[in-house]
């Protein structure tokens, strides 16, 4: 028989340390021990609005193993504790930084017709992380490294000044909101984090589908003093034969979108 108890009122919950931050569950929890981190930058850097939401889709068997495989060779995680050496990371190569890749198809494909051009290919996606990995191991493309975590913590924190031979954004998310518009990646003061890590003459690429967001990046990246548009006449550009034509972009021109490139050319200081 149990022991009886006279009830008691509930205590009183204890109230939260001001500034508490209690980070979601997909936050701690690895996926992969010895693959990327869950949040790699953690609590030591600000809390800011971000540009991507992370989304927690299901990891095939084949992107898993490549996960296990490969992550400790061509993969890193964005912490902001040190200054990568690109250098010793792509053997000399010049490096282009890939934000948002997706599945890694089109990176491939860029990586295999330019062995020359090292590209750091960021995505918060672990599926796409493992995909990518696995097709860079498939097709023998040594100048891929893949990166998990906040773009804007790499590129202030960890990649050295003018390091880059250029930059590739495509299909950012647009955001279509007014309340969201904030949350775009092309803004006046991402133009001048990028512009620093940059090397003069190096471009910065563009491409959407979603025309109001096209012409917002028209504008500030117009108005900015370190970059200059690559088109005599100030508008689009057509798409280059670098950038491969994604599965993406198809099912929306299948839609009826137009999708727009930009490439803009980092300048001398002024």
């Amino acid at each position: 028989m149990s022991e009886s108890r006279t009830p008691q009122p509930d205590a009183p919950e204890a109230e939260p340390a001001a500034n508490s931050y209690v980070p979601p569950k997909w936050r701690i929890e690895p996926r992969f021990p010895d693959g990327p981190a869950p949040d790699p930058a953690g609590s030591h850097h600000e809390r800011r609005i971000r540009s991507f939401q992370p989304r927690r889709s299901r990891v095939t068997t084949g992107q898993g193993e490549a996960l296990k495989r490969l992550w400790g060779t061509w993969g890193l995680d964005i912490d902001g504790r040190e200054v990568l050496d690109l250098d010793r990371l792509f053997g000399g190569l010049p490096v282009v930084l890939e934000i948002g890749f997706g599945m890694g198809e089109a990176t491939a494909q860029m990586a295999a017709a330019d062995p020359d051009t090292g590209i750091l290919a960021v995505d918060v996606h672990t599926p796409g992380q493992g995909n990518l990995l696995a097709l860079a191991e498939r097709g023998g493309m040594t100048n891929v490294r893949v990166a998990n975590g906040d773009a804007v913590i790499l590129l202030r924190e960890m990649l050295p000044p003018a390091s880059l031979a250029g930059i590739r954004v495509y299909f950012p998310d647009p955001w279509p909101k007014a309340r969201h518009h904030k949350r775009r990646l092309i803004q006046p003061e991402f133009l001048d984090l990028a512009a620093t890590r940059m090397a003069p003459g190096a471009v910065l690429h563009c491409a959407t589908d979603w025309e109001p967001y096209a012409e917002q990046m028209l504008e500030v990246l117009s108005a900015h003093p370190l970059f200059e548009n690559t088109q005599e006449d100030g508008g689009f550009a057509p798409r280059p034969d670098f950038r491969p034509l994604t599965r993406f972009e198809g099912q929306g021109l299948d839609k009826g979108h137009v999708v727009h490139d930009l490439l803009f050319r980092r300048v001398e200081n002024a």
